[in-house]
């Protein structure tokens, strides 16, 4: 892994700061139970800054005349190493992720109010762990105490992450690489869960289909806990159990993505258990499908992040009423928001390093516009028909759950949609085939 955008992200912070200093800790180590860890994960916004995997680390950045990138991480510890697995210790993690100068992870509380004497800004995520709060109010009690030497501690304490949100909201060329690569993992393992679908399966088998392929091309695992719904169950939203036997005669809704060196993709498709669409099927999967083409032609720089959810809204409305869900007009059902009982979220998110990734949707100041879309965001693009079971529904209809999700950059132009798991009902019935 080539370390040059870890470093210009750096630079980037850095030249933000002004005479700030910004603290940066990676995410703890969890217990899962006992003296048993879940499997580490990185936090986001210190792996966009460094690139660097282990736990106990924190990255400290200085602006100013002379910016500085300073990594804390764990000591080298042979005996541990047996145990735990390699370490690459300050000497190695200077040698190796391009910062500036590293230091033991037990000398950061001696040294950390040393790094933000006499700096006008301390950037830090205040609120989000109390904990770290805590360690920076010690900071600052301790430089506040060296007053009469001459040490001032900073007069302001601003928000890290929405500085850092602004940066990841648009992609780089490296990132956009990794995204594609996790896009091609995902669209495989969806591709492979359809060949093996059969009635009388259990959902958490088509989900092993999918940890299978995820991890015999590369990637890490999951980018999230993944849904397999069949029936019914595709009317959660949320539905994680995956615990069901997929019914025939029924489609199977699979929400999945692979996360690969810390990014996500995200993709959703919906087919037919037994492999062949039934009519009302059929009919409710074409306006799903015609309401994500509308919304992908509305997302181009320039346009409203809520430009692509209005456009694919209209498709689904006037897909409702010609399924005699809802009667009057389309602007009358959007007006009323009835549609929302038949689809009650929004079109697509911001993606990256989260599945939900950082950024912000609406602009500051008076009014709160929508924020407009730039060359080098990526989102996904969902929309869905979700048709629970009810006495006013008509019967062929009842159960039906559906949604389909792409993963799209903006472009220069447009858009370019990077995620190509089979999705009109002629690709998805040929690559479901039994003959």
């Amino acid at each position: 892994m080539t370390q040059t955008p870890f470093i210009r992200r750096r630079q980037n912070l850095a030249a933000q700061l002004g005479n700030g200093v910004a603290i940066v800790p990676t995410a703890p180590e969890r217990v899962r139970n006992r003296d048993t860890h879940h499997p580490y994960r990185f936090d986001s916004y210190f792996w966009y800054l460094t690139g660097f995997p282990e736990p106990e680390a924190v990255l400290v950045v200085t602006g100013g005349d002379k910016p500085q990138s300073i990594l804390f991480c764990r000591a080298k510890n042979e005996e541990r190493e047996i145990w735990d697995g390699y370490r690459h210790g300050p000497a190695g993690a200077q040698d190796n992720f391009g910062v500036d100068a590293a230091f033991p992870i037990g000398e950061l509380d001696q040294r950390l109010p040393e790094l933000i004497a006499d700096r006008s800004v301390l950037w830090h995520s205040l609120g989000h762990d109390e904990e770290w709060d805590s360690r920076i109010t010690a900071a600052l009690n301790t430089v506040r105490s060296q007053s009469r030497a001459g040490k001032r501690a900073p007069r302001e304490i601003r928000d890290l992450r929405a500085l850092i949100d602004g940066m990841r909201l648009v992609k780089d060329n490296s990132e956009i690489d990794t995204m594609r690569r996790a896009a091609a993992i995902s669209a495989a393992g969806h591709a492979r869960a359809m060949r093996h679908c059969r009635p009388g399966m259990a959902e958490y088998e088509l989900e092993a289909e999918l940890i299978h392929e995820f991890r015999r091309r590369g990637a890490d695992g999951h980018a999230y806990t993944p849904i397999v719904a069949g029936g019914a169950n595709a009317c959660v939203l949320h539905y994680i159990e995956n615990d069901r036997v997929l019914p025939d005669n029924a489609l199977v809704l699979i929400d999945a993505g692979c996360e690969l060196d810390g990014y996500a993709a995200d993709i959703t498709r919906t087919f037919p258990v037994n492999g062949r669409f039934s009519p009302a099927q059929r009919d409710c999967y074409e306006i799903v499908l015609a309401a994500q083409q509308a919304a992908i032609a509305a997302v181009r720089p320039g346009a409203s992040f809520m430009a692509y959810h209005d456009a694919a809204v209209r498709v689904l409305a006037q897909g409702m009423i010609d399924l005699s869900l809802l009667n009057g007009s389309v602007d009358g059902v959007i007006e009323s928001e009835s549609y929302k009982r038949f689809y009650m979220h929004r079109t697509g998110h911001w993606l990256g390093l989260d599945v939900h990734d950082a950024g912000e949707y609406k602009e500051d100041g008076e009014g709160g516009e929508w924020v407009k879309l730039a060359p080098g965001m990526t989102l996904t693009v969902e929309p869905g028909l979700y048709i629970r079971p009810a006495a006013d529904i008509p019967h062929e209809l009842h159960g039906i759950g559906i949604r389909i999700e792409d993963d799209v950059v903006v472009t220069t132009s447009n858009c370019d949609v990077y995620t190509d798991a089979p999705k009109s009902i002629t690709e998805i019935e040929e690559v479901m085939r039994r003959d």
